[in-house]
């Protein structure tokens, strides 16, 4: 997926950062995933060792086969919107703005635009032993606004990313400054 095709960049505007989550965090789904794939097989043994002629009945086995094939299609659907919310929650830092994208779900896609200069405070939070070893954590964008702040979950190397949006909140308000009094 292109970032043309998520936002729309004004012509003086240059992606200076394109974020996602930390490939750490995907691995408990992976996880959860190979281990839901291993209980049909385990409950089939199990069945198997218990009471074999059960299964070598013609209602009972074609009948296991299809709820079979339907826990597994569930698996499949769950892993994949898993998937999908992990690797569509996107932030974009512009040297004019900051973009939040994250996905909820298959059909559900909040997106949130910010202007640098309006940043007022900017947090970095690593909480725990794997991101503390790992180097990822949590960034907080918030302005004088009650309601608008972002938050940037999950992110590698969070305290870099947090001096470069102040650094760059400084430099796109001396430009806005430098409007404001040239308009005066």
């Amino acid at each position: 997926m292109h970032l043309s095709h998520v936002i729309r960049q004004k012509s003086y505007e240059r992606v200076e950062y394109a974020l996602r989550r930390h490939w750490l965090t995907f691995v408990p789904a992976v996880f959860l995933f190979i281990l839901l794939l291993g209980v049909p097989l385990a409950l089939y043994a199990l069945i198997n060792s218990l009471f074999p002629a059960i299964l070598n009945s013609a209602v009972i086995f074609p009948i296991a086969v299809l709820l079979g094939s339907v826990y597994y299609l569930f698996t499949y659907l769950f892993f994949y919107v898993q998937f999908i919310d992990y690797y569509l929650d996107l932030w974009v830092i512009t040297n004019d703005r900051v973009v939040d994208i994250e996905q909820h779900g298959l059909f559900d896609r909040v997106t949130t635009e910010l202007d640098l200069f309006r940043i007022q405070d900017v947090t970095s939070n690593v909480k725990g032993v794997l991101p503390t070893v790992f180097h990822y954590g949590d960034v907080t964008v918030t302005t004088a606004s009650s309601n608008s702040s972002i938050v940037f979950r999950q992110i590698p190397r969070p305290d870099h990313v947090r001096q470069e949006l102040i650094r760059l909140a400084d430099e796109d308000r001396k430009y806005h400054l430098g409007d404001i009094k040239s308009e005066n």
